[in-house]
């Protein structure tokens, strides 16, 4: 736990703010035509179900280059050549907004009622997303700094993104609680002073009465 309460929390977008593809995969099945049970790898929630994963965890290969093979993949199984953008559109129902998680939508609000600060430090969030799609996505019109590895080209664990979404937030490192389902990334922002909560795809609800209390705002 922080010593003092911290005053902004930085979150992850991809399988935090939202439903990750691993949750999703009956829904993707039916979405995408697949037989039931066609979609077998479960990453972090089984990760001896999904080798793939394991090589990612393990530096053989980065977070982009995972779901680029996923997404070869499940592609070529209906006979097209997809990218992850593609993948994701796929997988994803008419509304958008139907992949927030209700979870984090409410940690969201009651850290901003509050009068604290969010932010969002993603990696990919418009190179999976697409821009169309986030415009109509209204948790983002709740944050109030984002910061897209899209756009600045520079990718958790590298220090200088994670300062640069501190510094749009205007605190000061240690009074901040970050968030990610990514080990490597929770390093990273430990390392530049952070406050860190890594977290699990297996308990996900737990994980934000955690940021809850960490924030004071339980």
């Amino acid at each position: 736990m922080p010593t003092a309460t911290p005053t902004a929390l930085l979150l992850d977008f991809g399988s935090v703010i939202t439903f990750s593809a691993f949750e999703r995969h009956q829904r993707s099945e039916q979405l995408l035509g697949l037989p039931t049970g066609s979609l077998t790898w479960l990453g972090p929630i089984d990760p001896a179900t999904d080798a793939l994963w394991q090589s990612m965890q393990q530096d053989q290969i980065t977070e982009r280059e995972y779901w680029e093979q996923r997404a070869r993949e499940v592609g070529a199984a209906l006979g097209r050549s997809w990218t992850p953008k593609d993948f994701f559109a796929a997988i994803r129902d008419t509304d958008p907004n139907l992949a927030i998680r209700p979870a984090a939508l409410a940690a969201i609000r009651r850290v901003r009622a509050a009068g604290k600060s969010v932010g969002i430090l993603s990696n990919e969030l418009e190179l999976y997303w697409g821009r169309a799609f986030m415009d109509r996505l209204d948790v983002l019109k709740e944050i109030d700094a984002l910061v897209d590895g899209t756009r600045t080209l520079l990718l958790k664990p590298d220090p200088r993104a994670y300062r640069m979404a501190v510094d749009l937030l205007e605190v000061d490192a240690s009074a901040v609680v970050f968030v990610d389902d990514q080990p490597r990334n929770v390093a990273g922002a430990a390392a530049i002073g952070l406050n860190t909560v890594f977290f699990d795809l297996r308990q996900p609800d737990a994980c934000f009465d955690r940021v809850c209390r960490m924030m004071g705002v339980a």
